[in-house]
């Protein structure tokens, strides 16, 4: 009993300190949730204000863009173009004269002038022929002699007799042979004169024969082919003649290009143009259009274009790959801007314009795309100014303002 009573006198002691405990927690904690609440509402206070000072300045924030200037284009587009080289003439010489090869004097590289030996042909047995048709013309000739030489002798026969047959001296029979007689002989002179033009004919023709054993050069030019040698055998065939050599003049280069449709428009004789070679970096060939095709090819859209390019070193070389670089005259009047200032989106191709401190979005038509820059011929004028990769939120309307300005071509 005295335990449990000793129990309760501490119990009743500790109660008040417990209860002061406990409203100091209470009160901390309302501090605590009050701070909370003041410093929530302090920093909701903070971003209203915040998101006001943003919109505010979004409102009347002007941005600074990029701008370049529009220029008018030139009076001419260059056009740089694949090209291949061809020589201005090429001549593939065949055998007109069969028989060996005598004499090749030329080979592979080698510079020839018009005229030039290039193959010697020998051919005994048309040696032979040409003596044998000579033999046949004297003899046709000799007879053509003997032939006048009778019919002359009928003609003083019958020139005599026929006053005779007349005046009745002589049988009108011997007058009739004597006549018919001058006639057959008339007609063998004419057969005669005829056997010696056909024997001319034929000894001109084995004559040319012979002409045709020389093989000489059609041109100046180089050999580039040589597919005989020195004891060959060669046929002369009007489809199956053995081909000898090739022979390419070179000191006038053909160069042949294809024009894209959107520059063939202005592409004619005299516009000037100017050939380079790969493997010679920095070195350029002058030349002119000399000849264009006057219609497109339907599967390219393309014009076939010949340039003539002098070459009197020979440094370029047919069959050659090659850049062009045309100078064609343009036909209507074109704007560059730079390529970056061009905008596409769903309402198609538009640029920003810089009016006054105001972006206004123009549309344009592109004509020709040249990397950096771009060629229009719509919606811009010379002397505006674009803005170069316009931002994304940039809406018509807008206020900008320009950093130094650039010219549309750098």
């Amino acid at each position: 009993m005295a335990e449990s009573a000793q129990r309760e006198t501490t119990e009743a002691a500790d109660r008040p300190k417990i209860g002061w405990r406990a409203a100091l927690l209470g009160v901390f904690v309302l501090l605590l949730l009050a701070g909370a609440l003041g410093m929530g509402a302090h920093n909701a206070y903070q971003r209203q204000q915040s998101a006001r000072e943003t919109a505010n300045r979004n409102r009347t924030f002007v941005p600074t863009v990029q701008v370049a200037q529009v220029r008018e284009a030139g009076q001419t587009i260059s056009v740089s173009l694949p090209a291949t080289t061809q020589a201005f003439t090429t001549a593939n010489i065949y055998a007109r004269a069969s028989g060996y090869i005598d004499k090749r004097p030329v080979d592979i590289g080698d510079r020839v002038k018009d005229g030039d030996l290039l193959a010697q042909i020998t051919a005994p047995e048309l040696d032979h022929e040409i003596e044998q048709a000579k033999a046949t013309l004297d003899l046709n000739r000799a007879n053509l002699r003997q032939q006048k030489a009778n019919r002359d002798l009928a003609q003083i026969t019958w020139n005599r007799d026929r006053p005779l047959v007349a005046q009745g001296w002589t049988t009108r029979q011997q007058g009739s042979i004597d006549e018919q007689n001058l006639k057959a002989l008339d007609a063998a002179v004419a057969s005669a004169q005829q056997s010696i033009s056909a024997q001319e004919a034929r000894l001109r023709t084995l004559e040319q024969q012979k002409a045709y054993q020389t093989v000489t050069a059609p041109f100046d030019g180089v050999v580039t082919q040589r597919n005989t040698d020195v004891g060959s055998l060669v046929q002369a065939d009007a489809t199956s003649g053995t081909f000898l050599f090739t022979v390419m003049q070179t000191d006038i280069i053909r160069t042949f290009v294809y024009v894209p449709q959107s520059a063939a428009i202005g592409v004619a004789p005299g516009v000037e143009a100017i050939v380079r070679i790969p493997e010679l970096p920095g070195v350029t060939f002058p030349g002119t259009v000399t000849r264009v095709a006057d219609a497109l090819q339907p599967e390219t859209r393309t014009l076939l274009t010949e340039i003539d390019v002098p070459n009197p070193d020979g440094v370029l070389r047919p069959g050659s790959y090659c850049t062009v670089e045309l100078k064609i005259p343009r036909k209507n009047n074109l704007f560059v801007i730079p390529s970056d200032a061009v905008v596409f989106d769903s309402e198609g191709l538009h640029v920003a314009v810089l009016e006054d401190g105001v972006a206004r979005m123009r549309r344009i038509n592109l004509v020709h795309d040249l990397g950096a820059k771009v060629e229009v011929n719509q919606g811009l004028k010379e002397g505006d100014v674009v803005i170069r990769a316009p931002p994304i939120n940039l809406a018509d309307g807008a206020r900008v303002q320009a950093a130094p300005i650039e010219e549309a071509t750098k």
